[in-house]
């Protein structure tokens, strides 16, 4: 055997190795990751069980298809309002104690509405309002904990790790609405609110037993507020982010029918009870953990938008079969379809904000994609139900289907890309900036120019580069980017943004990824050879980095300002 074929072969076992040891499972041999995922699932048939429970107790209280499609949307609402905040917070604080605290309001809640249920101070709008404070500990939870996924497993294996998440709530929602309704049945739904209570606890031990490795940052944390503004501004200015929360939110929407009208179908279409319910939602969580174990081959095969169109396409007609359906197994055939398809594209979205964010900002644009994603459910599901109300339940479902039917659409104008994660990778700049005031983090306005000499027969090229670094700056967190050009000299550009304060301007030193540093790249190749650029930084209005008299002390000349690694 040559030595290149000896090469190739050896590259090819390491290639088979690789493969073979990156299944879908393998994330589970990560003891923090195993302990978590293990508890999650039992959260998530508290959750679920709770899900049963209020919505068969709301069927109870009350006829209207309204008030039973809102609990749903009181569910939802709060992973709408507060996953932003939630976000924020996760990524500015350490994200294993922002967990445990969500957790326990939910559990705080929870008891609450065990206790209140088994005096029998049951109302449709207490039902309602706990859902919504119960939601709120949840969705402070949840993106701390994708986020911190990451932090639990390889890159390597964070797809699967993500596919993990998903067959642990699908698992337990393919069994967790039919225990629900047997609870139900025989202890009532105070049991479901009590189960869901409990089952907090262990998903808090977990957290409480991880040892997470914190790397201090050399910046103190971000303003709540500031970070709020700085997550909106990078997925605005990002078009990938934007893309998959618009396809989220618009997904959600048309398909939110199939769970908040479910108790309706199990009761009114097809004339059983809550044991027929969590029947229902059994076959639609099967079909979820079915499609979960599908997502890798989804993706590789399809790619994203493919798969996402083909799922609308096969979940808009699923949708038609349970709105005209009177038969049990026809309707659980529908949802099981429903479900897979519904999850799957759930998965591949999450995959995508995953690997296009860089760290310092997953919590918020997790937090973003969760809010557009239950926003659509939740908007939707007032929609179906208003429907439901106006003409009946058969249509308000036919007509969700064909919405559903109509969702490829989308990808004409609203084109989602394949993505990389070696871009998202955070690139650390080597040199600092040279600082002779005594300013400190507060300080700014801060302006920074910065001077290119470009060929003039390169200036189309090099003001289409210039739009991409536009992007990078404003995403990152700079203000009032602009690009001018010399009169005088046609080489000259000179491009200028700048942030509110000092410290706003070394974070943003702090965020650059592979993909933005290639951006820049790309523009520099167009400077003229020999000629290098020339970065200025301006303090705007510097009022106290001045003496107004010779005598006046200066009280920051012992400031520190730090810079540097």
């Amino acid at each position: 055997m040559t030595g290149n074929s000896r090469k190739s072969g050896e590259a090819t076992v390491e290639k088979l190795q690789t493969t073979a040891k990156n299944t879908a499972l393998t994330p589970l041999h990560e003891p923090v990751f195993r302990r978590i995922w293990a508890a999650s699932f039992i959260s998530n048939f508290g959750q679920l069980i709770l899900g049963v429970g209020v919505a068969w107790e709301m069927t109870r209280l009350t006829s209207s298809p309204g008030m039973v499609a809102l609990v749903q949307t009181a569910m939802m609402l709060p992973l709408m309002l507060v996953a932003l905040p939630a976000g924020a917070i996760a990524d500015t604080f350490d994200r294993r104690k922002v967990a445990m605290s969500g957790l326990c309001i939910a559990a705080f809640f929870g008891c609450t509405l065990s206790l209140l249920a088994f005096l029998e101070l049951n109302s449709p709008w207490m039902l309602l309002a706990f859902c919504s404070l119960i939601g709120t500990g949840v969705a402070i939870y949840n993106p701390a904990w994708q986020s911190s996924i990451g932090e639990q497993v390889g890159p390597e294996d964070l797809p699967a790790a993500i596919a993990l998440g998903t067959i642990s709530y699908n698992v337990a929602r393919s069994f967790g609405p039919a225990i629900g309704g047997l609870i139900v049945l025989a202890a009532g739904a105070q049991a479901a609110f009590a189960f869901n209570a409990i089952s907090y606890l262990p998903l808090i031990l977990a957290f409480f037993l991880w040892k997470r490795a914190t790397v201090p940052s050399r910046l103190p944390p971000e303003h709540i507020t500031r970070a709020i503004v700085s997550g909106v501004r990078y997925a605005f200015h990002s078009s990938h982010i934007r893309t998959v929360l618009v396809r989220a939110f618009i997904f959600g929407f048309a398909g939110a029918s199939a769970t908040a009208l479910a108790p309706l179908v199990a009761k009114d279409l097809l004339g059983g009870d809550a044991a027929t319910f969590g029947i229902l939602l059994g076959a639609s969580g099967l079909g979820a953990v079915v499609g979960a174990l599908s997502i890798n081959s989804f993706r590789e095969r399809l790619g994203v938008e493919k798969a996402v169109s083909m799922l609308s396409v096969l979940g808009g007609v699923a949708l038609l079969g349970v709105g005209f359906s009177r038969s049990l197994p026809l309707t659980c055939v529908g949802l099981f379809l429903v479900g897979g398809a519904t999850m799957v594209t759930i998965a591949l979205f999450n995959i995508s904000v995953q690997l296009s964010a860089p760290r310092w900002v997953t919590g918020r644009a997790l937090s973003l994609f969760s809010s557009a994603l239950t926003g659509g459910i939740a908007v939707g599901a007032w929609c179906w139900g208003t429907v439901a109300n106006s003409w009946s339940i058969e249509d308000a479902i036919v007509v969700s289907g064909i919405f559903m039917l109509t969702l490829p659409v989308l990808a004409s104008f609203l084109h989602l890309p394949e993505v990389n994660q070696a871009g998202a990778e955070l690139v650390a700049i080597v040199h600092e900036p040279e600082v002779s005031l005594p300013i400190t983090m507060r300080s700014g306005p801060v302006v920074i120019e910065v001077d290119y000499q470009v060929d003039t027969r390169d200036a189309r090229g090099f003001y289409e580069a210039m739009l991409e670094v536009r992007r990078v700056r404003m995403r990152n967190g700079g203000f009032d980017w602009s690009i001018t050009r010399d009169i005088g000299d046609s080489t000259l550009w000179t491009e200028r943004y700048h942030f509110p304060t000092w410290g706003d301007y070394l974070r943003m030193r702090d965020r650059f990824t592979q993909a933005d540093m290639d951006a820049q790249h790309d523009a520099d190749a167009f400077v003229m050879e020999g000629q290098a650029k020339r970065i200025r930084r301006a303090l705007d209005r510097p009022f106290g980095s001045v003496r107004w008299k010779v005598e006046t002390p200066d009280s920051l000349q012992d400031t520190v300002v730090y810079v540097g690694p």
